[in-house]
């Protein structure tokens, strides 16, 4: 048994935070513990939250840092609560605090094309906002319909657009920070250029909650594009064509908005799923869309396609006819993980180098008789390989994990990155110095000390 001499007690610690919390509220029942703490998207790798607190205002928000830096207590900020990578589960006796009812639309400029949100407004929400004036948000992460911009920024979301709009780091102008002395800070602002001083916006960007909490957001609008737009289908014999190909797009000047890729696997289990017929028409599929369309565009696009032997091409301009090819996409993860254990991964190569990283992930598929899914934002070289294996067995196998460490290394050989959007959380995050380099390791943890130099914010996520 482990002697402990606390200072505080659990109920002193508890009162003083009710006591300070005015406007939110502070849930400290099991049942809500458990539901905040753990997202299950792995066993182990969380503790249990010592309380939950709902955040209606900034003054909550530096009351609750104010009582985590004076019992040393971890602060674990939360939005809508979809990390993929256990980045917002809780630690033990760790501060759950949420963002997610601070979900104001401030400003929807469209003359100057900028809005400013709070952290809590669904992604989703603020595009159709936009839309109603002629305008539109182009970040759109698979998650769209229910994360948080706050969320999107903190993991710096991609999405499926991400090859012609960037992710959301290129989409944001200034941020308003709360910083762990409780300090309001703002940075960056609303115009496209911005030259003074250290470019502490994208710091933020992608900082997983570990530098600060983002409590308001300024992000880019675009005017809708004139003309109408294409959405389009074809098949290939295999993945490595369609990398191929892809990267031929890329090139061509056809300017594709989204370029998505399928493989075998996938289009077989989203038959099984949605009781279709896709993988009859080949081993692997290209969903492709363009704004703005021209038959300049369309020749060129089906000409390279002709040139990689594409198969059962279709290209529509009708609304109805391109949801369902949407839906082809959006059906992937829920066909996926539905009847198997199941870990996906996310990383990106430059788009030449697709090709190779896709005959690797088979061969490690072929080598330790694993399942693995490929699919992927292929536009920008971001695949999710997901590994799957029987729900009859109760431990992750040993072969997952090296599979894992197989692709990674390959991603970084390949001169990739291991997170291409999903971010680092707790699953990734003792290979900065791998990624990074042992320099640039030790100026990330340097940056951390200065924002964070009690180390309460989201311990142990993004660097270790």
């Amino acid at each position: 048994m482990t002697l402990e001499f606390p200072a505080f007690t659990k109920e002193k610690i508890l009162a003083d935070l009710k006591n300070l919390i005015n406007d939110g509220t502070v849930s400290t029942d099991l049942e809500t513990l458990k539901k905040q703490s753990f997202s299950d998207k792995l066993a182990g790798q969380h503790g249990l939250a010592l309380a939950f607190i709902d955040a209606q205002s900034i003054p909550d928000i530096q009351a609750t840092l104010a009582v985590a830096r004076k019992y040393h207590l971890p602060v674990i900020t939360q939005n809508k609560f979809t990390s993929t990578v256990i980045g917002a589960d809780a630690s033990d006796n760790a501060l759950i605090l949420s963002t997610a009812s601070l979900n104001k639309i401030i400003e929807l400029n469209t003359d100057d094309g900028y809005a400013i949100v709070e952290p809590g407004v669904i992604n989703g929400d603020l595009d159709t906002a936009a839309r109603e004036k002629g305008y539109f948000y182009a970040p759109d992460p698979a998650s769209r319909p229910f994360a948080g911009i706050g969320g999107n920024i903190a993991t710096n979301a991609g999405g499926l657009s991400g090859v012609k709009y960037g992710s959301t780091r290129d989409n944001v102008l200034g941020l308003k920070v709360v910083l762990a002395n409780g300090e309001v800070i703002t940075v960056g602002g609303k115009t496209t250029k911005q030259a003074f001083g250290y470019d502490l916006t994208h710091l933020f960007v992608g900082s997983e909650g570990t530098l600060g909490i983002i409590v308001e957001a300024t992000v880019k609008l675009l005017p809708l594009p004139l003309g109408k737009s294409a959405m389009g289908l074809a098949f290939f014999q295999d993945m490595t064509t369609l990398a191929k190909a892809t990267s031929a797009i890329r090139r061509s000047g056809s300017d594709p908005v989204m370029l998505e890729a399928i493989d075998i696997n996938t289009l077989k289990a989203i038959d099984k799923f949605k009781n279709s017929n896709y993988s009859a028409n080949g081993n692997a599929a290209l969903i492709f869309k363009i704004d703005g369309i021209t038959d300049e565009k369309v020749e060129l696009l089906k000409n390279t396609l002709s040139e990689f032997s594409a198969t059962k091409v279709t290209l529509t301009s009708d609304e109805s006819e391109q949801k369902q090819i949407i839906e082809l996409r959006q059906a992937m993860l829920p066909a996926i993980f539905t009847g198997r254990n199941a870990v996906m991964e996310d990383m990106a190569v430059p788009v030449t180098k697709m090709a190779e990283l896709v005959d690797y992930i088979q061969k490690l598929s072929k080598e330790y008789s694993l399942e693995i899914f490929t699919s992927g934002h292929a536009g920008e070289g971001n695949l999710h390989p997901t590994i799957t294996w029987s729900t009859d067995l109760k431990e992750t196998p040993e072969e997952v994990s090296l599979i894992i460490k197989s692709m990674f290394n390959k991603a970084l050989e390949l001169g990739g990155t291991i997170s291409g959007e999903h971010a680092v959380g707790l699953l990734k995050n003792k290979w900065n110095n791998v990624e990074l380099g042992e320099s640039v390791d030790m100026l990330q943890h340097q940056i951390k000390n200065l924002f964070d130099p009690m180390g309460i914010l989201n311990p142990k996520r993004k660097i270790d």
